[in-house]
């Protein structure tokens, strides 16, 4: 029998739950198919939220021919069959994971887009303006589409029991249990809806305790392959950044589901130097410690000392200084700014007097001596710039502005 998000797969747009932007009365989408025309295009987003439904609703509103094609699986062959028995002009090809999309199937197919010959509908999980080759992105216009919504579930869910039509009623812890188990994915839904289905025998009534029983596991979107997994590192390394300590373990729990722990460690390493560094530089033994003993642990016991690392780092100080200034300095090498080293630093001796020669500063009061260190294009160039975050880099800069008061008194 066909899964049940099969047999409920909406066929005309306006049965399709959300996505208002695109397919609703005023949606990007809608003003096209209105005018009968579709350019080739790309719908981007996650798992669940109805791509392929909307491409197959377009193909059958514009009752356009259509040929299906998986980037992943599929080859050029199949692709070039496909091409040679179209019969119409305004045939679709809906290319599922078009960010997998080899580059010879590329050459292969852009002649016929670009004249015309066909209309590709893509679909990906991906971020098409980071993985989908330009060559194919460029002829598409790209939409993206949202996560759904608690209510747009709930209408799924009642959409779904509606089909089943057997007496059966869900208690409301029952269905914000299963509901919030899909985790906005409507595919997902529909086949929790169906496990109670399949599970049930004489219950009238699907309470709490027997869709726990069902399901025991939440469906979480941290597939590497996918934004998500990169979209949820990146809210860790935010949240920790802004300080908020409760959001920062959110998205470690959610991290440490994976059981992948090398993404993550290396990501703690880049905020603490990125984010804390100077504000707090024992931040960064302590963070290599707890990431060591995470690696050694595994799960669950990994959980512990991450957890601490990442509440210290979300409350301790946070200075991006050290960042600012090595970003400045590499922005000056990249686009020339530099010139030669001055000849009292390089390791061969001068015998022109006028280069005068190296100071060694511990020969001098406070180990500090005024001489030239940048090349002379840019003598005077600034690259740090400290803050007054913590008491740290409170007392480096007291230095520092002692050093700038010294050179100018020179």
């Amino acid at each position: 029998m066909e899964p049940l998000a099969y047999r409920l797969r909406p066929q005309k747009l306006e049965d399709i739950v959300g996505q208002e932007h695109l397919i609703g009365k005023n949606g990007a989408l809608t003003r096209m198919i209105e005018k009968k025309q579709l350019p080739s295009i790309i719908l981007y987003g996650n798992p669940g939220t109805g791509k392929t439904t909307i491409a197959l609703a377009l193909c059958h509103t514009l009752e356009a021919p259509y040929q299906t094609f998986n980037a992943s699986t599929d080859n050029k062959a199949q692709l070039k069959s496909i091409i040679d028995n179209i019969t119409s002009d305004n045939s679709f090809l809906i290319v599922d994971e078009i960010h997998r999309m080899k580059k010879d199937i590329q050459d292969y197919l852009l002649p016929f887009v670009e004249k015309g010959a066909i209309h590709i509908i893509g679909i990906t999980t991906v971020n098409p303006y980071h993985a989908v080759n330009p060559a194919i992105r460029s002829r598409c216009l790209v939409f993206k589409l949202n996560n759904f919504n608690y209510e747009n579930m709930e209408t799924i869910f009642n959409r779904a029991i509606n089909y089943y039509n057997d007496g059966t009623s869900f208690t409301s812890e029952a269905k914000d249990y299963i509901i919030n188990m899909s985790n906005g994915e409507i595919r997902t839904l529909l086949n929790l809806i169906e496990s109670v289905y399949l599970y049930k025998t004489d219950e009238k009534e699907i309470n709490l305790d027997i869709a726990k029983k069902i399901i025991q596991k939440p469906n979480i979107m941290i597939d590497k392959n996918e934004d998500s997994y990169y979209d949820t590192l990146s809210g860790l390394h935010k949240s920790i950044r802004g300080s908020d300590a409760d959001a920062s373990l959110h998205y470690l729990a959610k991290l440490l589901s994976s059981e992948d722990f090398l993404p993550l460690v290396r990501r703690l390493y880049c905020i603490c130097y990125e984010d804390i560094s100077l504000a707090n530089p024992s931040m960064g033994p302590k963070v290599r410690a707890a990431c060591e003993a995470a690696l050694e642990l595994g799960m669950p016991e990994a959980r512990l000392p991450l957890a601490s690392v990442v509440v210290e780092m979300a409350l301790s100080p946070k200075s991006n200084s050290t960042c600012l200034a090595i970003d400045a300095a590499l922005k000056d090498i990249a686009e020339g700014k530099s010139g030669n080293l001055p000849l009292h630093l390089k390791n061969t001796y001068s015998f022109d007097p006028n280069q005068g020669s190296y100071k060694y500063p511990h020969d001098y009061p406070g180990a500090w001596v005024n001489q030239q260190y940048l090349p002379d294009a840019i003598k005077d160039r600034r690259y740090y710039f400290p803050k007054t975050t913590s008491k740290n880099e409170e007392a480096l800069k007291e230095r520092f502005d002692a050093i700038q008061r010294a050179k100018n008194a020179k």
